[in-house]
This record gives C-alpha cells, sequence and structure tokens, in this order.
C-alpha cells in the first residue's frame, strides 16, 4: 500500500528529511496559508506541519487524514480535542533541542552580564579610540559566578541550562508554578524565585495559566538590576511592560528569542526599543544544525512507526 505525504511548510526545516521506508507518494510545499490548507492536503493521510494551524473546522474538511506529525515540541496550534473525535493521530518532536535551546538562553544570560551589546555599540562609535587610557569602562560588567539563576520548568531544556549555570559557579533555584496552592520539593515559591533571582530564565509552555505570567508587577518583584530570558514561548511576558521596566532601570536586562506574534510583521514593543541591554533574535534558540538534524530524524521515525501500529512520541 502506498502512504500519501504532505509537508504543508517545507521551509520551515532546512535540513534534508531522510528518506521514508515504506511505500509513499511525497509532496511538499515552501509555506502554506490558511486558506491553502485543504487544497493542499488534498486527500493526504499524513501531513506534516510545524507551524501551519488546524482547528476543528479544517480537520472536518479532512476526512482523509489519519496522522498530523508536528515539526516541533509545541502543538498549541492544533485542536487536539477535535483530533481525538475524529481519530486523527498526533506525534510531535520531544528533546530534540534541549542542549541547543539551553546553550542559546546561556549565550544571551553571559552576553548581558558581560554587557556585550552596549561595549559592541561603545567600539563601532569609536568610543575605545578616544579613550584617554588603554580601556574604556562603560557599562556594569557582573560576573556569573556566585549569582543566583531562577527557572521557570524543569523539563529538558531547563534541566540542560541548570547544568550549564552550576558549571559556571551559579546558584539554581527552580520554581513554582505561578499561584500554586503547595510548594513541590525541590522548588521555592513563585515570588521566591522572582525576589531571589539575578536571572530569571523561562521554559515553559503557553497556556491560558501562563499568558502574561510576567506582567508590570511581577517585574517590579524581581531583584533590582536581574536580567530576563525567554526562550520559551513569546506571550509569556507582557512585551510593554518589559520595555518600560529596561527603561526606568528596574532590570539590568534582558534577552528573548521569542515574540507573542511571530513573525513579527506589524512590529513589536521589543524591536522598536532599540536598547543596549535587551536582545532580541529571531526564534532561532533551537536551529543548531545538530539539532534539525536530529528534528528531522525524529520526524521520520515517529511516520514510520505510525504505519507500523506503534505509538511514538504520540500526543494523541
Amino acid at each position: 500500500m502506498t502512504h500519501s505525504i504532505v509537508f504543508l511548510d517545507r521551509d520551515s526545516l532546512p535540513v534534508p528529511v531522510p528518506v521514508f521506508a515504506f511505500p509513499h507518494h511525497y509532496r511538499e510545499f515552501p509555506a502554506t496559508a490558511r486558506e491553502q490548507i485543504v487544497r493542499h492536503v488534498e486527500g493526504a493521510e499524513i501531513v506534516i506541519t510545524n507551524k501551519v494551524p488546524f482547528n476543528r473546522a479544517t480537520l472536518e474538511a479532512l476526512p482523509a487524514l489519519k496522522l498530523l506529525a508536528v515539526a516541533a515540541t509545541g502543538v498549541n496550534h492544533i485542536d487536539l480535542e477535535a483530533c481525538r473525535e475524529r481519530g486523527v493521530a498526533v506525534a510531535n518532536i520531544q528533546h530534540y533541542g534541549d542542549d541547543t535551546v539551553a546553550e542559546h538562553a546561556f549565550m544571551m544570560m553571559l552576553a548581558l552580564f558581560r554587557n556585550l551589546p552596549a561595549y559592541q555599540r561603545d567600539v563601532a562609535a569609536g568610543v575605545w579610540q578616544n579613550a584617554p587610557q588603554f580601556c574604556h569602562f562603560g557599562a556594569p560588567i557582573r560576573d556569573l559566578q556566585g549569582a543566583t539563576l531562577g527557572i521557570i520548568g524543569s523539563g529538558g531544556i531547563g534541566q540542560a541550562l541548570a547544568s550549564r549555570a552550576r558549571a559556571f559557579g551559579m546558584t539554581v533555584l527552580f520554581g513554582e508554578r505561578k499561584g500554586a496552592a503547595s510548594v513541590r520539593e525541590g522548588y521555592v515559591d513563585f515570588d521566591t524565585l522572582l525576589t531571589s533571582s539575578d536571572v530569571l530564565s523561562l521554559h515553559c509552555l503557553l497556556t491560558e495559566q501562563t499568558r502574561n505570567m510576567i506582567g508590570a508587577e511581577e517585574l517590579q518583584r524581581m531583584k533590582p538590576g536581574a536580567v530576563l530570558i525567554n526562550t520559551a514561548r513569546g506571550g509569556l511576558v507582557d512585551e510593554e511592560a518589559l520595555v518600560a521596566a529596561l527603561k526606568y532601570g528596574q532590570l539590568g536586562g534582558a534577552g528573548f528569542d521569542v515574540l507573542t506574534v511571530e513573525p513579527p510583521s506589524e512590529g513589536n514593543p521589543l524591536l522598536k526599543a532599540r536598547l543596549p541591554h535587551l536582545i532580541v533574535t529571531p526564534h532561532v534558540g533551537w536551529a543548531s544544525h545538530e539539532a534539525m538534524s536530529r528534528l528531522a530524524g525524529q520526524l521520520v521515525e515517529n511516520i514510520e512507526a505510525f504505519i507500523e501500529g506503534r505509538r511514538l512520541r504520540r500526543i494523541v
């Protein structure tokens, strides 16, 4: 039997995808807009999607669909309940980017503690050339050694970041969920995390409970001069409030790899700010060649397992 497979947003994964081991007919599209989904799928049993959304109405228009193979970890763009009701399986990618995202978060943390962007700006502006001595004393420089890292999210990425931080001599705290009635062993309560952390790094999912988890009130509760890192999901932080906290000196810096709307085609407060202690990268914390190759390998494994009747990395 030949199985029909379509990849709806192939350009979102710029590495080769291994060949499937079973008879198949494969099609791919560089990208797929919402209004193109049904036409692009055209009766395929297996659909690969990275960020192309599938709501109930779309699923109802695709009676032949049997598997949504998500080429990412996040599945908040998929109506999972509708998939369950219609018998559509959903598989995602897991732990492929733990180390690479942790490295990205650590890079931002280290750059902000050393105020690397500010010094790059000063050198480019010729400030060092006009210095009265051999070095230029500009923005304050701090060591990670002895600082406290607070982490929200104790999964693979959070644990990978924690191991790197400990190697640099940092104290690591894992924070309990905001508003939790009790605190699990090995965690500190959310408010203690805010007030104790020199760096706060977010590694949790975006849900209705975590949306705008860090707002103006939480930013005010944070340790003066603290650094905030978000390589998890846009929407966890109130971006307008963050810009205000940076401009008024409440925070010592922020590093963001994710924004509330991506791509930010209509702008974003963090892109307009142009502050030397704010680093914004274009959602590439996951995108090392090694990590993307692991992702592609898992994608093929998930589909082949489904064809063989095995459950592998299944969400539904």
